[in-house]
């Protein structure tokens, strides 16, 4: 049984370290260089934001109305079909989030090894070593319970807003930018409507994982009420901090060095604090990647607890210990599966693409909930004061259909890994088949 000890301001950080993890420290080159020009490039942060608000309202009303634990399986279990959650959290649970941790856990490492690795002992093998470090330190932390992970989490989502702010600070006030600097482009590749869709998928990618906390609905005290405010509050610091932070980017290397840039951040701060701000910044960004890879390790074995009662897993899953709140097991299951993403994902470049395509299928998926739990409320003549969407349905369903685009993008444009990931999909339909047919041989309980 799920007992609520998690207060609006831990669920905040959460949300700050689900979206921010470590993208906007990298994926701003690659908007860069498919943008190719300041007006795409800024066009493409502004409205991926206030689109991503939208979804942030969105999934605010959905977590109101629905404060379960696991509640991005169990809404769509319960509004369509288990198949169909199943499906959709198999991606998530092998693909998205674990793909995910194992990016973050990759440029966490890169940025590391600088700091603490001598020039030749920085191979790809080392590395590779300090992400596998990084997952099994955090695995441990979760597993001592569920409030001194939210304690670490509050301190490590502190950390990345600090670092934030003095980064772009700095970068607005630098001496090294220049007119010229700020006004060159690059030759555009493509149209420019192609140009900013590319554009989306790594602003997009940025953007993504606020969705996700609906999962902590029942760890949440009076969760009706305060979900809806963390999720909001805690979108509205990220998109403060994307715009800064990317402005300061421009104004100190440029689009064409920002495109140029790998490690676009710790560029950023070289030109602005030389090599001592180089490494301080890395050791920073390697802070903020401990505070996504935590937070998914917080939020998403509530999936695995929703997917047991729909007993589409075993009941292993659903397992709570009582004094800390964790699922043992589940943490545990997690922790392998990023370990074989980070054996299996080694580029961070196709991790966007190969995520972006389930993920924001997914998002539309669960959004589109909102309808149905609408529709049953008012069947029902259910009376409910909670958080309700503004410009209901308008809004909800432009979000969807943006989301739509961002999957047939993908698609077009990354078609391999497109198709792994429907591959994947597919993949759970068999594993639920199982499930299910193990659940009618075991009693209820």
């Amino acid at each position: 049984m799920i007992k609520a000890r998690l207060n609006t301001f831990d669920v905040t950080m959460v949300v700050v370290s689900l979206v921010i993890g470590i993208g906007i420290f990298r994926t701003p080159a690659m908007v860069a260089s498919a943008t190719r020009t300041p007006f795409l490039f800024f066009t493409a942060w502004i409205a991926g934001g206030l689109i991503t608000l939208v979804g942030a309202l969105t999934f605010a009303e959905i977590g109101a109305r629905f404060p379960h634990p696991g509640s991005y399986y169990r809404v769509v279990a319960e509004s369509y079909n288990s198949l169909l959650a199943f499906l959709l959290n198999w991606a998530n649970v092998f693909i998205i989030n674990t793909a995910s941790g194992a990016g973050v856990a990759l440029i966490g490492a890169e940025y590391l090894a600088p700091i603490i690795l001598p020039e030749k002992a920085r191979t790809g093998q080392n590395i590779l070593f300090l992400a596998f470090s990084m997952v099994i330190v955090l695995v441990v932390l979760n597993y001592i319970g569920i409030k001194s992970g939210a304690r670490t989490q509050n301190i490590l989502s502190l950390s990345k807003i600090i670092l934030i702010a003095v980064l772009a600070t700095a970068g607005l006030f630098s001496r090294q930018s220049s007119p010229a600097l700020t006004a060159s482009s690059l030759p555009l590749d493509n149209p420019w409507w192609r140009a900013l869709g590319l554009g989306f998928i790594s602003v997009f990618f940025s953007y993504g994982g606020y969705q996700q906390t609906i999962n902590l609905g029942a760890d949440l005290k009076d969760s009706s009420k305060n979900l809806p405010q963390a999720v909001i509050s805690g979108m509205l610091i990220v998109i403060g901090c994307y715009l800064l932070i990317n402005f300061a980017y421009w104004r100190v290397l440029g689009i064409p060095g920002m495109s140029e840039a790998k490690l676009v951040a710790a560029e950023t701060a070289r030109v602005v604090f030389g090599g001592a701000g180089h490494k301080f910044v890395s050791l920073a960004i390697f802070l903020s990647a401990l505070g996504f890879l935590n937070a998914i390790l917080m939020q998403l074995p509530r999936t695995y607890l929703a997917m047991a009662e729909d007993r589409t897993l075993p009941a292993i899953f659903k397992k709570v210990n009582p004094k800390t709140q964790v699922q043992e097991f589940g943490l545990l299951f997690l922790g392998a599966f990023m370990l074989l993403s980070l054996a299996f994902l080694r580029t961070f470049e196709n991790i966007v693409n190969y995520v972006m395509f389930l993920d924001s299928l997914g998002i539309a998926v669960v959004a589109s909930t909102i309808f149905v739990l609408r529709a049953r409320a008012r069947k029902k003549s259910e009376s409910y004061s909670g958080f309700r969407m503004p410009l209901y349905p308008v809004l909800p369903a432009l979000f969807i259909f943006f989301l739509l685009t961002i999957t047939v993008n993908v698609l077009v444009s990354q078609p391999r890994q497109a198709l792994l990931g429907s591959i994947f999909l597919l993949l759970g339909f068999p594993l639920y088949l199982t499930m299910r047919r193990l659940a009618r041989s075991r009693p209820e309980g």
